[in-house]
């Protein structure tokens, strides 16, 4: 198995996201959402929880997004993308497993190891995005990258199907109760993402450039190439026209990753369903990422990431209105449909913005503006539930992303 991976470095990149997926699956869009408003934020008015899960997704999307483009300056200079992924996603590893000791009441604990968990997440992607071009040629980018992201939600759609199995009978697993196995999920999320990052470290080859020095130098270079990187980025038009719509528009898809279990149980769905209709995403979402990577080859995938947009305009006007749990697993497969496939051909259409040999420093400027895009997105649903005392409301507020993203991606010409 070793062998054969290290002849397929794609494949050996493509773990990564089947890794970290679990994360994104069972922590950030499943479990925590519904354990932080039951045990950790327990006996606090909805509107005040979702305004805290919020807010704790905003601090963690600020902090990567102030660190990313400088990491990735530093990671480019100095060769060290596969070091940097090590040292973030043992970051976010630990960080998810102290989750299990946190103790019922103690939101803020969970809140401080939440956001640096996704820190660690995040700061991964940062130098897992810039090793694509590493292992596929341009041409290969949209379906290296659709591969990439089909694997991640099998990969975290299965760690998910067990944890769910876990809350549903715990007794099968020899734990005492739901709390129980929703506490151990997050040690399973910890070994998984710790094992299946492994094939990535060990057999994908980075370039190393020439100019590559100590780890001082390369933070004194760091700043002086993210200085120009900079200003490289206002004077290509087509690389901030994207950038601005990418901005907008991934953070409305990032919001409702992270926000719709909390929402969902705030308009009284029960967490069973919601849990089950999160496992159907993932499932949904596998092959219509590897149909969106098609969509790429027969169209563009700018015509893609379009498709992908309306959709979310009209599944936003939906949510306002639901209320039942049959349209809440309605609305799950849809959202499987064309989430990936809105993530992987943003990732691809802007690998070929790139100029060679800057690859995790643009990246860090590409990841700086997703990350952005997670703290507008929560924020505002938290600030406008609060202030509206209605949930239900706040998810009109992202019209606000979808809409002028996708105008603005419109004028983008990609190579």
């Amino acid at each position: 198995m070793s062998n054969w991976l290290a002849r397929r470095p794609a494949l050996s990149w493509a773990l990564y996201d089947w890794a970290n997926s679990a994360f994104a699956t069972t922590v950030m869009a499943g479990f925590f959402p519904t354990f932080f408003r039951q045990f950790w934020s327990t006996g606090t008015d909805s509107t005040v929880t979702t305004f805290r899960l919020g807010m704790a997704n905003a601090a963690a999307g600020l902090l990567i997004a102030l660190l990313a483009p400088l990491l990735g300056a530093i990671a480019d200079r100095g060769g060290r993308r596969k070091r940097m992924l090590l040292v973030f996603s043992l970051l976010g590893i630990l960080t998810t497993f102290a989750l299990f000791f946190v103790a019922q009441g103690r939101w803020v604990e969970a809140t401080i190891l939440f956001t640096l968990a996704t820190l660690g997440f995040n700061g991964g992607v940062v130098f897992s995005d810039a090793l694509l071009l590493d292992v596929a040629q341009p041409a290969d980018y949209d379906r290296i990258s659709a591969q990439g992201y089909a694997l991640g939600y099998l990969g975290g759609g299965l760690l998910f199907a067990i944890n769910v199995a876990m809350v549903v009978k715990p007794e099968w697993f020899g734990l005492p109760d739901a709390a129980a196995a929703v506490r151990w999920s997050f040690i399973t999320v910890a070994l998984w993402w710790f094992v299946f990052m492994l094939p990535t470290l060990l057999y994908v080859h980075e370039a190393v450039p020439q100019n590559a020095g100590s780890m001082r130098s390369a933070v004194a270079g760091g700043w002086q190439e993210l200085r120009r990187t900079a200003g490289l980025v206002r004077r290509t038009p087509m690389l901030w026209q994207f950038l601005l719509a990418y901005w907008l528009y991934i953070d409305g898809v990032n919001t409702i990753i992270k926000m719709a279990v909390d929402y969902g149980m705030a308009i009284g769905l029960a967490s069973s369903d919601l849990l089950g209709a999160l496992l159907l995403t993932q499932f949904v979402a596998f092959p219509a990422s590897l149909a969106f990577g098609w969509i790429a080859r027969r169209w563009s995938a700018r015509a893609g990431v379009l498709l992908g947009l309306a959709v979310y305009v009209l599944l936003t006007v939906w949510a306002y209105f639901l209320d039942s749990a049959l349209e809440f697993y309605l609305m799950a497969t849809v959202v499987g449909l064309v989430q990936g496939g809105v993530q992987s051909l943003s990732r691809s259409m802007f690998g070929r913005l790139v100029p060679a040999g800057k690859s995790a420093e643009y990246f860090g400027f590409y990841n700086m503006v997703g990350k952005f895009g997670t703290v507008l997105g929560p924020a505002l649903m938290g600030v406008v539930a609060l202030a509206g005392n209605s949930t239900r409301g706040s998810i009109l507020a992202l019209l606000m992303l979808f809409v002028p993203g996708a105008l603005l991606l419109w004028r983008v010409r990609v190579p």
